[in-house]
């Protein structure tokens, strides 16, 4: 395989503990990998009401982005992200961080394309949580991770409450939130909640190769997975089965299916465009999403 440029990553620049005017929030493009940096090393990145707003801009403008195919999220610095930053809220009404958080928590879980998350040192509160609503979670063995909220006399936001009971169950999200520890990323892996731990030096050669792969799949399959896997917990088999259908009709209407097929044939290595076929074949597509729905109510 030809060596792959690198994904673009942070700089390890430390600031002082006094943060001053500059952004919380940096997006880099490197082809079609993005990459978002949460900005405030000092802070172990943990952002403001204002941050959660950049970040909630950056990722509407990572969606609408047609040339992006995969998201890496990683902190500045040393760190992750340590949450939120409750004393640059003290002149904010908590709802006003909070609806900012959400936006972003939302847009985050709804991005339709994958997105990994570049983890070393500390990820707690509400960072651990943005991890969690990432695709993929890569750690370096140095990193630790905590639900620290009832610690602060609080309880978990940035969707720690929906996420973790189906990423390990009712009576482990209970200790994890209810009697929280600083655990490790080989713990954390073990749990289900870290996709891959590699050595720190190790960190950016393995997502950039996870990126490069992702973002030479075929994007509409892609999207078209991620969103029935991520809705499977909201209703029954009969409605994932015919959501599978309605998917797979969308993924017939691209020429990335069609190059698979020829590619599988000619044993050689597909190009995957995202584009679509002809209007012209609709009518076939319409019968095959009829077909679906029906066998998904009579088996």
């Amino acid at each position: 395989m030809p060596e792959q440029p690198t994904a673009t990553v942070p700089s390890t620049r430390t600031e002082p503990n006094v943060i001053g005017p500059r952004k919380q929030v940096e997006v880099a493009h490197n082809g079609e990998i993005v990459t978002i940096t949460l900005d405030r090393p000092g802070k172990k990145n943990a952002l403001d009401a204002a941050g959660w707003a950049a970040l909630g801009d950056a990722l509407d403008t990572v969606a609408s982005d047609p040339d992006a195919r995969v998201l890496i999220i990683t902190g500045a610095g040393e760190d992750f992200c340590s949450g939120t930053d409750l004393a640059g809220n003290k002149d904010n009404h908590p709802t006003t961080s909070l609806r900012r958080l959400n936006r972003a928590a939302t847009a985050l879980m709804e991005l339709p394309i994958p997105v990994i998350a570049r983890v070393q040192g500390v990820a707690v509160g509400a960072g651990w949580n943005i991890a969690l609503c990432c695709d993929f979670v890569v750690a370096a063995t140095t990193a630790r991770f905590s639900q620290i909220f009832v610690d602060r006399g609080l309880s978990p936001d940035f969707g720690g409450t929906w996420l973790l009971p189906r990423l390990v169950g009712l009576q482990r999200a209970k200790q994890l939130t209810m009697l929280p520890e600083l655990i490790g990323a080989d713990q954390a892996a073990q749990l289900g909640l870290v996709t891959w731990v590699v050595p720190p030096e190790e960190l950016d050669r393995h997502i950039n190769d996870i990126a490069h792969r992702l973002a030479a799949g075929p994007p509409v399959a892609l999207s078209q997975t991620k969103a029935l896997i991520n809705s499977s917990s909201a209703g029954s088999l009969r409605c994932a089965l015919e959501a599978e259908g309605r998917a797979q009709v969308v993924n017939f209407a691209t020429t990335d299916a069609q190059a698979a097929r020829e590619a599988f044939l000619t044993k050689t290595a597909p190009n995957f465009t995202g584009g679509w076929i002809p209007h012209s074949k609709a009518p076939l597509l319409s019968e095959r999403l009829r077909d679906t729905q029906t066998h998904a109510r009579t088996d």
